[in-house]
Formats: C-alpha cells, sequence, structure tokens
C-alpha cells in the first residue's frame, strides 16, 4: 500500500533528524511528509536534510493544523494509507508495523497506538485522570475500549484522512477523544493497538502548568458539541 508518514514539527531542531531517519529505517517503503508549523528555529532545514518532503505552513497552526495540512496532501496525492508521528521522538516508529497489521486485520479505518496496552507508562496526575476520564466516555460512546484516546501515533485508511481532510471544524489544536467520537457516529471503525512510546524526562511539554486544564475544558466542550451535532 502507498503509505506516507506525516510528522507535524514546530521547533524540532533537537529531535526532528533523529526521528525522520528512524523512520526512514523502519519503513524504507513509505514516504515521509514533515508539515513546518511555523517554526523559529532549523526544523525545516534539517528535515530536508535527511530527505523529507517539508511542507512549510506560513504561522504556527497548531497540531490539528498540521496534521490536516497532511492528510489533504495525501489525499491529493493518492496515498493509501497515512501514518502520524510526533516530531519530538516521543513515538518510536517500529510500531508502525503493528498498527497497519491491526487495520488489515480488523478492517478498521484508524488505528490508535496505545501506550498503555504494553507495560507502564509514567504521566503527569492532570494529564493521567484526563486521559482515564476521555477513556471512559469515548469507551461508553463507541462502545469499543479505548486506554490511550489522546495518542497521536496513528494509521488512516484513505477513507478516513481523506474524509478528516475536507473537515470544516476539524480543530486546530488537539484533534483527541472528541474526532473519535465524530468518526464513530460517521460509522468509521477505530480500534487500538499496542505501541511503544519513550517517556519524556526533559524539554517543555505541551501539557505542562495550567494547560492540562485548559486542554481538559476544551476538549469537554468539544465532546458536547459531538453530542449535540445532528448526522
Amino acid at each position: 500500500m502507498k503509505t506516507l508518514v506525516i510528522i507535524p514539527a514546530y521547533n524540532e531542531e533537537g529531535t526532528i533528524q533523529e526521528v525522520v531517519m528512524r523512520t526512514q529505517r523502519e519503513i524504507p517503503s513509505a514516504d515521509i511528509v514533515v508539515v513546518n508549523d511555523g517554526s523559529s528555529d532549523d526544523t525545516p532545514r534539517l528535515a530536508e536534510q535527511t530527505g523529507a518532503m517539508v511542507l512549510n505552513l506560513p504561522c504556527n497552526l497548531g497540531y490539528g493544523g498540521a496534521l490536516q495540512t497532511g492528510f489533504r496532501f495525501a489525499t491529493r496525492h493518492g496515498y493509501e494509507v497515512v501514518v502520524t508521528i510526533d516530531g519530538d521522538g516521543q513515538h518510536d516508529p517500529s510500531g508502525t508495523h503493528q498498527l497497519i497489521a491491526v487495520m488489515e486485520r480488523e478492517r478498521a479505518d484508524v488505528v490508535i497506538g496505545s501506550r498503555f496496552l504494553q507495560g507502564q507508562y509514567r504521566v503527569g496526575f492532570a494529564r493521567k485522570l484526563a486521559i482515564r476520564v476521555f477513556s471512559h466516555l469515548a469507551t461508553r460512546y463507541t462502545g469499543t475500549t479505548f486506554t490511550d484516546p489522546t495518542s497521536g501515533f496513528q494509521a488512516l485508511s484513505r477513507r478516513a484522512f481523506s474524509y478528516l481532510a475536507l473537515r470544516d471544524n476539524y480543530p486546530l489544536d488537539y484533534p483527541d477523544v472528541h474526532i473519535i467520537m465524530a468518526l464513530h457516529r460517521m460509522n468509521f471503525k477505530v480500534v487500538e493497538a499496542p505501541v511503544r512510546m519513550v517517556e519524556k524526562v526533559g524539554g517543555k511539554s505541551m501539557h505542562s502548568g495550567l494547560k492540562p486544564v485548559f486542554y481538559v475544558v476544551r476538549m469537554s466542550l468539544a465532546i458536547v458539541m459531538v453530542l449535540l451535532k445532528k448526522v
């Protein structure tokens, strides 16, 4: 299958080359595109040096905006499968094989890589609580067990990513549990698969400080909108 790996990146000059090179080693048949989300550092130049395609956004749209840019690129260029990997080095590209295998076996549209199905993974208290709450909501709403609905390590079929590429209300920040619920509502099959992730011991997290509080509030409002929206 013609596969594209999408790597959203914002000021990831310290990790982007290693992420791209590890992905090249693990999935040599896949194309790789780094969506440079308005970085102010050397991220785009370093990504190009590794041989990845680079899409440069004129300003910082946010994680979701960068992903949707990649989905539109994949749709336009006829890819059959998309894999999304973060640019900070947290996701182990070797898990891609597991995601695609589960997609084929389960005939799924989206396979989410769960860090909690394969050993222990430490997260902060606030984020851990949010993940548990949203996992419960996603599981109750879809009837499918979800343990890690906030994971950005995913494999998507053309049917799924081409649909998300055209959504006018696709979130610019964090497309998480409310997207799972919206996809289920539209009869897409979403499942999980165990993957390995690297615990971040340094650097600036997108969920540090008060950000988890704002994240929970935004996500709760997004969930309400999904529940209220008519098909």
